[in-house]
């Protein structure tokens, strides 16, 4: 069987050389007007690809195919030489017969690559039963071509291509008159056939999964090419070198889709050729149309009408472009196609579950739309902080996942998997899904630190009542206990020795002091007593004054701050206490503002300053968790950013619930 096709392979390529060698040595007014025709490349690409596939895969009907069309080809086009050959050495008879053995091969080429090899691609079956009257189109049209000219009659002299008639031995006169309405038809069919032969590679490629979409799109793409060419040759004889070249690309086209499809691109190249036919088309549509219209409302204006025609269609390119890249993106690759679609199916799995389940469901869809072999995603401080989906493998492609400015993660991406999609088509989905993936990640990093914050308000609330408990039993319960034991000394001794008891009485004095000072301590670590004394605004200005005498702060203050809840005003207090802090040691500024601005339902405060700003690759401090910590506690946000070289920027938002009426606006009875 292999040296069957391997002999194929050889006798098909020596018989076109032998005939383009006939044809080089004929005299001038012998030689056809084409002599290279898209079966001269048939003859040496066609079988030389088939023995490859059938070294391969012995019982592929397209690899047979393939072989039989191509030696076809080859014989056809050297009976054709040698017929002209004959006929120019006077042997006209002989020549007759020989024209006979042309359009013979010639017509088992036709069948077998136009009709046969294209309606049994890729898989060596036919789409469905149906299909089988496509190739009895095909059979019946090149045979009724056939079958037209071997019964030819004898042409007239006068306008003949050739010095003499070569005659046809099988000539029926009779059908001299039905000679033009059989070609026609014949011709007819063929086209028809050869259109409904790609037609049925196009619904495979409808109906197929996104990796039988890969592999029917070679041969589709070949076949689509070589019919359009084909028809443009025709029309346009100058131009039939593209077709010829096309035929030669047609059985690797093929060989590909049967061997080595996933490792080719060829969507990207039917994405690009439609999107950019669909484009040519339409804008240049829009651009006649408009054009026409607008010459007859400015009659004499060409230039006018030109500009606005182009105006027009430059508006339309982009929306155009984006359309036709969604629909040949859903007809290669269905459902995962259309980033648009996967934007769809992630919103509703991220509305379904809480932020960690949203990250499964993020990493998913993406796996899905990318087709690679894994996916994960690492949050910065999130929890959980790595989700993996299948697997990434040693050398994963990563991408930044950036919120707002900040990257809260990394997207790592695997290798390939088997249904590959093309590098463009990823590029798309990344940038259309990433967004999402980076608001996932921002919120498993913020439910994350809204749980330590919580952890952390109880571990810090049972803390500090240690803290007082300590402080009031070891520190002002025995202080109290020492000066009890003191008063009633001082009463033993004041009739007895008025002297001691008075010593008694000062030291009762120093240590009431004491307990004063120790209370106002305790008082102060609870709440900041200036805002009590002088209200928010004047304390962050007490504040200001006290930070640094090498930076200038400008205070600024936006609405009435005067009936803040006593939360709110803490809150504040203690982050612009700590940006001022960070201020003074870290910065090396020279100004600094600070805004404080009530809008409904919210506080603003901003900090900022013209100093050293971030480091690169900074890590949260103590001063930088707290400040976010005292805004989540309060179901705000606190945004800290600021680039090297370019100052710091500390921006916080508290939301704000409605505060009751005073009484005095109350409505009385």
């Amino acid at each position: 069987m292999r040296l069957v096709a391997v002999a194929m392979a050889v006798l098909a390529p020596l018989a076109e050389i032998a005939a383009l060698v006939q044809w080089a040595g004929l005299p001038a007014d012998w030689t056809p007007p084409t002599t290279v025709t898209p079966q001269s490349a048939v003859a040496f690409t066609f079988p030389a690809v088939g023995a490859f596939l059938i070294a391969h895969r012995p019982r592929l009907n397209m690899a047979w195919m393939m072989s039989v069309g191509g030696l076809a080809a080859g014989l056809s086009d050297f009976c054709h030489s040698l017929m002209l050959r004959v006929a120019a050495d006077g042997h006209l008879l002989l020549s007759g017969h020989l024209r006979h053995a042309y359009v013979l091969f010639w017509a088992m080429c036709g069948i077998t690559l136009t009709s046969l090899l294209p309606l049994y691609s890729p898989d060596g079956r036919l789409p469905s039963p149906r299909w089988r009257w496509a190739l009895w189109l095909s059979a019946v049209s090149l045979g009724a071509e056939m079958l037209r000219n071997a019964t030819r009659p004898d042409p007239s002299p006068a306008g003949y291509w050739y010095p003499e008639v070569i005659p046809n031995p099988l000539e029926i006169r009779a059908l001299a008159p039905y000679q033009e309405a059989i070609f026609s038809v014949a011709w007819t069919g063929i086209y028809t056939s050869m259109a409904l032969a790609a037609l049925s590679l196009a619904l495979r490629l409808r109906r197929a999964d996104p990796v039988g979409r890969r592999q029917i799109g070679w041969p589709l793409f070949a076949f689509t090419g070589y019919i359009v060419f084909l028809l443009v040759g025709t029309a346009l004889p100058g131009l039939m070198w593209i077709g010829v070249l096309w035929a030669g690309f047609i059985p690797v086209a093929v060989a590909v889709s049967v061997m080595r499809y996933r490792l080719y691109g060829i969507d990207t190249v039917i994405s690009r050729t439609f999107v950019a036919a669909g484009l040519i088309v339409m804008v240049s549509a829009v651009y006649f149309g408009v054009g026409a219209v607008a010459s007859l409302g400015v009659s004499g204006y060409d230039r006018i009408a030109g500009l606005v025609s182009a105006l027009f269609a430059g508006a339309f390119f982009q929306p155009l472009r984006r359309a036709l890249q969604r629909a040949v993106d859903r007809m290669l690759y269905g459902k995962v196609g259309d980033p648009a679609l996967l934007a769809g199916r992630l919103t509703q799995a991220i509305r379904r579950g809480d932020p960690a389940e949203a990250l499964t469901s993020v990493i998913g869809v993406l796996r899905d739309g990318l087709a690679v072999e894994g996916v994960a995603v690492e949050v910065a401080d999130g929890e959980p902080r790595y989700v993996e989906n299948g697997r990434i493998g040693d050398r994963p492609r990563e991408v930044p996942l950036v919120w707002h400015g900040e990257q809260v993660g990394r997207l790592f991406v695997g290798a390939p998997g088997p249904r590959r999609f093309p590098a463009a088509h990823n590029e798309r989905v990344l940038s259309t899904l990433t967004p999402y993936a980076a608001d996932v990640a921002h919120a498993v990093r913020m439910a994350a630190d809204l749980q330590r914050s919580r952890e952390r308000i109880l571990t810090t609330r049972e803390e500090e009542r240690r803290r007082l408990r300590r402080d009031l039993h070891d520190g002002l319960g025995q202080s109290l206990a020492g000066m009890a034991m003191l008063i009633n000394i001082a009463r033993s001794r004041l009739k007895e020795a008025p002297d001691s008891a008075d010593a008694l009485l000062r030291e009762l004095r120093t240590g009431m002091d004491a307990v004063a000072g120790d209370i106002r301590e305790l008082v102060y670590g609870l709440r900041p007593p200036a805002l009590d004394d002088l209200g928010l605004a004047r304390a962050v200005r007490e504040l200001a004054d006290q930070a640094s005498p090498e930076v200038k702060i400008d205070v600024s203050v936006e609405g009435e701050l005067s009936e803040l809840p006593a939360a709110v005003e803490v809150a504040v207090y203690r982050i612009v206490q700590e940006a001022l802090t960070n201020v003074r040691r870290h910065a090396r500024a020279e100004q600094a503002r600070i805004s404080l601005q009530r809008e409904p339902g919210v506080l603003r405060v901003t900090v900022t300053d013209d100093g050293a700003g971030l480091p690169e690759g900074r890590r949260s401090g103590v001063g930088l968790s707290s400040m976010r910590e005292r805004a989540a506690e309060l179901g705000g946000i606190c945004v800290i950013s600021g680039k090297p070289g370019e100052g710091t920027r500390v921006e916080v938002m508290l939301p704000l619930l409605a505060q009751p009426e005073p009484a005095s606006h109350a409505a009385r009875p």
